[in-house]
Order: structure tokens, then sequence, then C-alpha cells
């Protein structure tokens, strides 16, 4: 009886200990979130003062309206909904289509096209060699280098491989008994009933599309074609802020400071998928269970 509230004592207090460690993990990683919201919707010049941990001292938006005057931003952003869009659409397309040929049993050597596939997914020729080709190609300066190059990813086909594989045969068989072919079974039916991982991929791409600044900062030297994470590097990283402070008109950098002009920044691009992403999680958790389990 004693050894058993002892038992039961300990397991409350392992509960509790867990809990806490949890609670301050999740404050680590919340609170540099947050210190960048509340100093961002902080008035700039009273911030440069320091002691701003909680709450804003004097509210101001003023920080959030020199962002959104600047033709740089509003063009980027631009930039990006539309990579985005476009590449989702091209990427999950192409994929999709790969993948399908892939489930085919009677596809010759797709053993060797597996191979190939999975050595691609851990060796790659490295960075100067992808620019030259990138350059060969004529996709510097170009939009469709946000798209060509990102078109097919084989990890995404072994996902929509694992979901294909899945599909009662007797679908294909009765479209084949029908008079379709190969591509209209592809479109009229192995599509429409695989939407969960269609929009599993979209979403994985969708994240990656818009979180990507690399592409922009290696491969495009026309500031008009620069999506908004690029920008947003190119204001913390270098001086792009006092550029911009500069260019603002008079009334209205009175309050405003490079770090605030910072912080803003960050917000307003990273605001939009942070809204977003724990509204379309449940998918990226069905993504990850596709296939591993067995009937």
């Amino acid at each position: 009886m004693f050894s058993s509230k002892r038992q039961s004592a300990s397991e409350f207090t392992f509960e509790i200990l867990v809990t806490l460690l949890m609670l301050i993990i999740c404050f680590i990683t919340l609170y540099p979130i947050w210190y960048v919201l509340v100093n961002a919707f902080n008035d700039g010049e009273d911030a440069m003062r320091g002691g701003i941990y909680w709450i804003p001292r004097v509210f101001s938006l003023t920080s959030f309206h020199a962002v959104f005057r600047s033709d740089g931003i509003m063009t980027a952003m631009w930039i990006t909904v539309a990579k985005t869009v476009v590449g989702v659409i091209v990427h999950v397309f192409f994929t999709a289509m790969v993948a399908y040929a892939f489930s085919r049993k009677e596809l010759i050597g797709r053993k060797v096209y597996m191979l190939i596939g999975t050595i691609t997914m851990f060796f790659g020729g490295g960075l100067i060699p992808y620019y030259l080709l990138i350059r060969d190609l004529h996709l510097l300066d170009n939009f469709l280098v946000y798209i060509i190059p990102a078109a097919f990813s084989f990890f995404d086909l072994i996902i929509f491989l694992s979901f294909f594989r899945e599909i009662p045969a007797g679908l294909e068989e009765a479209a084949r008994i029908d008079g379709a072919n190969d591509f209209q079974i592809f479109y009229k039916v192995i599509i429409p009933v695989s939407m969960p991982v269609v929009a599993t991929i979209a979403l994985f791409h969708g994240v990656y599309q818009w979180n990507d600044y690399f592409t922009g900062m290696i491969y495009m030297n026309d500031m008009d074609l620069q999506p908004i994470q690029t920008f947003l590097y190119r204001v913390v990283a270098q001086s792009s802020s006092n550029q911009m402070l500069a260019a603002m008109p008079s009334g209205v950098s009175v309050s405003v400071t490079s770090q605030s002009l910072k912080l803003a920044t960050m917000v307003v691009t990273t605001a939009p998928i942070v809204i977003v992403y724990p509204f379309l999680q449940k998918y990226f958790v069905k993504g990850f269970m596709i296939g591993s389990i067995k009937g």
C-alpha cells in the first residue's frame, strides 16, 4: 500500500517536472517572436532606450506605415505570392505525373530510375556547378528560376507513390474498360481520389516557396524580381533599412529608426505564413502518415 502511494507520488512529481520542462521550452521558443512583435509595435525612438520586454511602452504603427509605403516590399510581396501560386501548381502537377508513371509496374527500368532518384536525394553537384547550369539555361534574373528548378522533388514523389499504391486497382481497370487511356485515368480517376496527398504536397511546397530567400539572393540581381524573404534578408543583413528610411517622406520617418524598420519588416514578411500554418498543420501530419500503415 505504501509502495503504491510512493509510486503514484513519484509519477505525479515526474509529470510536474515534464510539464515544467515543456513550458520552459515553449517560452524559450516563443519569447523571441513576442519580443520582435512588442518592439515592432513600439515607437522607434522610444525603443532605442531599451527596456521593452513584455508590452509596447509607446504603441505606434508608424514603422508599419513606413514599410508599406516602400515600393520595394510591395513588389517583393507580389513576386512571392506569384511564385508560390505558380510554383505549387507546376510542382504538384509534374511530380504527381511522374509518380503515377513510377507506380506502373510495366514501366521499363523502374528500379534503375528509383536508384538514380534516391542518389540525388543525398548527393549533389554543389553550388558552383548548379549556378553555371542556371546561367547556361538563361534563368539568371528570370522569374522562371523560381519555378523550373523546383518543379520536381524526388522526396515528394515518394509520398505520392506511397499514396498511389494504396489506390484499388479496380478503379483503373473500370476506367480502361470504359475506354480511358493513361492520361485520362490520371486526370479523371487518380487525381480526384488523391486530393489528401495533393493538398499535403501543395502545402509542403507552398511553405518552401514562401520561405525561400536563397534563390533570390544568388540568382537574382534585378531588385524587382526578388521575393519578400530575400528583401527581408537584405533589410536585416545589409544597409537596406537605412536606404528605405532615407527614402521615406519627411513626415513619416520622425519616429522611425533603422531597428524599428527591420522589426516591422520581419513581422510583415512572416505574418502570412505564420497565420495560415496552424490551419494547415493537419495536412502536414497526414502527409507524414501516408503509407506508414499497411492493411
